[in-house]
């Protein structure tokens, strides 16, 4: 995809949709001997989701694995679609979408690894993170310089915001 063709597509955005694990996270998480499970999130990315949605663009997640955590960040940061325990991401996706009244192409995908696939493929525009596997280097129309969890989702939000402006000027 052409830088032109890559603006375009990213100023029609209406839905960022995330991964959690290896996006939101640097995809580690620490389990204590009582089973609390603890995650460490980017405040850089927290900002950027709240400029987006300030924006009016939805923001979703949708992860196959079930965190407290991640329930309590997002609910932080005002997310208002967040799906955990995922088995079926194209499912949650479609779901969304059919509320938002939107299509496939006016979202964007942020994923790091091969279960991302079918809707990093479904989606108008996808974004591997830096850490992704390389599979997904190869086959997103974007890569993040940064890593999950170091600021790759404040870069996706900012590259979303910057088209919007560009689209409207």
């Amino acid at each position: 995809m052409n830088a032109r063709d890559q603006q375009a597509a990213l100023a029609r955005i209406r839905l960022a949709a995330f991964d959690v694990d290896g996006v939101f996270t640097d995809g580690r998480f620490y389990l204590s001997n009582d089973g609390v499970e603890t995650k460490a999130f980017s405040t850089q990315d927290g900002y950027g989701v709240r400029r987006l949605l300030e924006a009016d663009v939805a923001i979703a997640v949708i992860s196959g694995r079930k965190s407290r955590a991640v329930e309590q960040r997002m609910q932080e940061l005002g997310v208002p679609f967040v799906v955990l325990g995922c088995g079926d991401k194209i499912a949650a996706f479609d779901e969304i979408t059919a509320r938002l009244q939107i299509t496939a192409a006016e979202c964007a995908y942020v994923g790091d690894d091969i279960p991302d696939l079918p809707l990093l493929e479904k989606v108008g525009f996808s974004i591997a993170v830096q850490n992704a596997v390389a599979e997904l280097h190869q086959r997103c129309d974007y890569v993040t310089t940064a890593s999950g969890g170091f600021g790759a989702v404040r870069e996706v939000c900012d590259l979303l915001l910057d088209a919007r402006t560009r689209a409207n000027h």
